[in-house]
């Protein structure tokens, strides 16, 4: 699977690694080009995975606000609800295309 904005790949990872919570495919940390995030501001806290990490996708002059997000600290119960440890995971949305490599 793979990440990409206009071309430019921003993750990827074989889908056996990624994990699928609530429609979203998260990322494995290591497959993530971090240098194409920068941290942002807004707030956010699931009810049940805890407070959130938004990230603008910053690819060829274009930023795309809180296109990707990350849990870095699980609340207690999330990892025995999604069966598997996603801390610090990444997952995409709108101009962020998500699809099979």
């Amino acid at each position: 699977m793979k990440a990409s904005v206009n071309g430019t790949v921003i993750a990827e990872a074989p889908q056996d690694e990624l994990i699928r919570i609530e429609g979203n495919w998260y990322f494995p940390p290591s497959s993530v080009r971090r240098e194409l995030l920068e941290e942002s501001p807004t707030p956010y806290t699931c009810p049940w995975k805890g407070p959130c990490q938004y990230f603008t996708v910053a690819v060829d002059g274009e930023r795309l606000q809180d296109r990707a997000w990350t849990y870095p600290e699980l609340d207690d119960g999330a990892v025995q609800r999604v069966g598997k440890d996603f801390a610090n995971y990444v997952a995409f949305w709108k101009e962020v295309e998500v699809t099979e490599s």
